[in-house]
């Protein structure tokens, strides 16, 4: 599960990101399989986690809730996420500054 290139330098970042719903605290870990794995506080109930996802990569990246949207995967711990006005590199790298 490798991020996924944005289709040209000027669209969206598109990252396949593994979701821990409730875990003890939000964190980003990149596992040595190369993955981006994020664990939220938050329940996979009733959007809770796709909230908290959102709001937490927001935070993270510095960035309004409105310029990131989960494509595929809104019932599935695996998610497909765009990221508007960011390339792939730019995304993993400051979560990578940011992980535990």
């Amino acid at each position: 599960m490798c991020p996924l290139p944005a289709p040209d330098a000027s669209g969206p970042a598109l990252l396949t990101i593994r979701i821990q719903p409730r875990a003890s605290r939000n964190e980003v870990i990149f596992p040595e399989d190369g993955t981006i794995k994020i664990r939220l506080m938050a329940p996979p109930v009733d959007g809770a986690a796709n909230e908290a996802l959102v709001r937490f990569l927001a935070d993270i990246l510095n960035i309004p809730k409105s310029d990131i949207g989960i494509v595929s995967g809104h019932t599935s711990r695996r998610k497909i996420v765009r990221i508007q006005g960011l390339s792939a590199e730019d995304v993993k790298g400051l979560l990578n500054e940011k992980r535990k």
